[in-house]
This record gives structure tokens, C-alpha cells and sequence, in this order.
């Protein structure tokens, strides 16, 4: 789990780095190859979020009936 979290951090960061780097492109071409990337790493992370909650309620011990 502490992998998939790093992961998820990474890819975070990846995204507004991404998003940064575009918003002063002054190449048209490279401003929407960057806000596509960030685009793409944060629908990345935002699924990773969710797999990372799937697999911590699949882990998290039943009370007993």
C-alpha cells in the first residue's frame, strides 16, 4: 500500500509540474502538449485514489457477527 501511495504522491506532483510548465509556454504546441499531460496524470492519480480506497475496504478486518 505505501508503494501505491507513493505512486499517487508522484503522480500528483507529476501533474502540476505538467500544469505549471504550460501556463508560461509561449509555443502553442507545447502549451497543449503539457496541459494534456497534466490532464492525463491527474486522471491517472484520481484512479489510482480510487483503487487505493478499494484495496484499503477490501484489507479492513470484519467485525465479527
Amino acid at each position: 500500500m505505501k508503494d501505491m501511495t507513493e505512486a499517487l504522491e508522484r503522480l500528483s506532483m507529476e501533474a502540476e509540474d505538467c500544469a505549471l510548465i504550460s501556463k508560461p509556454a509561449t509555443d502553442p504546441i507545447k502549451r497543449e502538449l503539457f496541459a494534456r499531460l497534466s490532464d492525463q496524470l491527474r486522471k491517472m492519480a484520481t484512479e489510482l485514489r480510487v483503487a487505493i480506497k478499494a484495496k484499503a475496504a477490501r484489507d479492513e478486518p470484519t467485525a465479527p457477527d
